[in-house]
């Protein structure tokens, strides 16, 4: 069979065969010039739409520059950081010694454990993104989980009534990951407002491009009044540079030359050039965003008819309660070439499905019908 496998066979004629069912529901096919401009990912199985990656990109442009400047990979990045980071402090109001690139947006979060966490502890609430408490507890750090609140939400008032003087830093996920939410403006401002005048507090707003709510702040401005407030953003999301590695934090000068020092991998020259070139390319921000949009109300309304519940979500995924147990599921998807979310106790029947391509989108829905209508 032409080196295939017969089970590879088998999904990739499945795979085939499904795509001929979705093909007429498509609302919202791709052109031909958004394609070239775009770049989608390519139909293959198995689909992935368990790790919120953006469907779309390094756009055009962006691949246009780390083309460009491919005969600098001879070099080491440092002497080519300033103009990259000139742009973000211009993108984020701040001077530039408040950046500090990062190989990706995780590569900060675990800087920033194991530079204010050793010592002491870490609070944050569960479920939420890992990468951060996960390596600090490796380096001796110890963390103090807190249930989020009945209605999903990171429960702030208990978090402050444990803030202690053992308490190093305190993690926020906002809008959170996995559950989508974003907390009320004025409250989580206040929150950290106060809580930065006890400890570090720690804002990951790794999904905030895709917030809806209109003039919904970014914890940057408390960084700007000289808080101690540590602020990441991602090129991984609505950019869709993922594969290549790009993220940056915001801090007042004290805090951000503490993380700077401590940077393992730092980034590299592709990664400067992508990431520059993301900066201007207006256009594929855009498209990005509103594909993502659709994709997510494609999903809702496929849970709507369902009757499945599922969280008002403001970020590139949608968190809802299946009723199955999601390790099952998990088995049921991969078995039907999708994979789909990690299970993130003690929420065990509730799954993350990251938005997709179009088709991507279509396939999921037809087979979540299959699976549980």
């Amino acid at each position: 069979m032409n080196g295939l496998s017969r089970r590879s066979w088998i999904k990739r004629a499945s795979l085939g065969s499904g795509m001929a069912l979705v093909g007429a529901h498509l609302s919202h096919s791709l052109t031909a010039e958004e394609i070239k401009k775009f770049n989608p990912r390519p139909l293959e199985g198995p689909i992935r739409l368990g790790s919120n990656e953006n469907p779309f990109g390094p756009s055009a442009k962006m691949r246009e520059a780390m083309v460009n400047n491919f005969d600098l990979g001879c070099r080491y990045p440092w002497s080519y950081n300033a103009g990259l980071v000139k742009m973000l402090a211009e993108k984020e109001g701040v001077p530039e010694d408040h950046i500090v690139l990062v190989a990706g947006s995780t590569e900060g979060l675990k800087v920033a454990g194991i530079t204010f966490g050793q010592g002491g502890e870490i609070i944050s609430c569960a479920p939420t993104f890992l990468s951060m408490m996960d390596y600090a507890a490796l380096w001796g750090t110890d963390i103090n989980w807190v249930p989020l609140n009945k209605d999903l939400d990171f429960d702030l008032e208990e978090i402050e009534k444990r803030v202690s003087f053992e308490t190093r830093l305190v993690f926020l996920c906002n809008p959170n990951n996995p559950t989508g939410k974003l907390l009320p403006a004025q409250k989580v401002m206040d929150f950290c407002e106060s809580v930065s005048k006890k400890t570090v507090v720690f804002s990951d707003e790794a999904y905030y491009d895709y917030i809806t709510e209109p003039n919904y702040p970014s914890m940057v401005e408390l960084v700007k009044k000289g808080m101690d407030v540590i602020v990441s953003r991602t090129f991984s999301k609505a950019y869709g540079l993922a594969g290549i590695r790009l993220g940056y934090l915001i801090a007042k000068p004290d805090l951000a030359k503490k993380l700077r020092e401590r940077v393992v991998a730092n980034t590299n020259i592709m990664a400067i050039e992508a990431g520059k070139a993301a900066l201007m390319d207006k256009e594929f921000y855009d498209f990005s965003i509103e594909k993502t949009v659709e994709a997510r109300n494609s999903i809702i309304q496929t849970l709507d008819e369902l009757k499945l519940p599922y969280l008002d979500s403001h970020a590139n995924f949608v968190f809802f309660q299946s009723g199955k147990d999601i390790v099952e599921l998990n088995k049921t998807f991969a078995d039907k070439n999708i994979i789909i979310g990690r299970p993130f106790p003690p929420l065990n029947d509730w799954c993350r499905i990251s938005t997709g391509t179009p088709e991507e989108v279509a396939l999921f829905n037809q087979t979540l019908k299959e699976v549980l209508g």
